[in-house]
């Protein structure tokens, strides 16, 4: 009798088995194009410099020396893929919680070479 039962629980588990296995579902890949696999890096590390920058104690000593929320975010934007990667490295490897003046100065220097290559215009020039 016990044995009556096991064999019937086995062979429907195995038929169970057998019809899913028609059910089989197949992966499609496709090319990734380089561009798309740049943007979505770019994206991510563009992210972690706004989250730095959006923390309140930031915001509060950028907002003391005089920069605006909007015009750092549209700087932030048009930061070169190298300056982005640079930038994102040095806030992910500053200490946490202790070294606000050393990210306000790694965006300070960007902002300054930005400044002087000619990117952004900071400093107002008067005739």
């Amino acid at each position: 009798m016990r044995s009556i039962t096991f064999r019937s629980t086995f062979v429907a588990m195995l038929a169970l088995a057998i019809v899913n296995l028609g059910f089989v579902s197949t992966a499609s890949a496709g090319v990734v194009a380089t561009e798309a696999m740049i943007n979505t890096a770019r994206d991510t590390q563009v992210a972690t410099i706004q989250a730095q920058l959006d923390r309140a104690d930031v915001s509060a000593e950028l907002a003391r020396l005089g920069v605006d929320k909007a015009s750092l975010d549209r700087r932030v934007a048009n930061l070169s893929d190298s300056e982005i990667a640079s930038l994102s490295k040095q806030l992910q490897d500053a200490p946490a919680g202790g070294d606000v003046i050393a990210i306000i100065g790694v965006v300070f220097l960007v902002l300054i070479i930005l400044e002087v290559v000619g990117v952004i215009d900071i400093f107002k020039k008067n005739p």
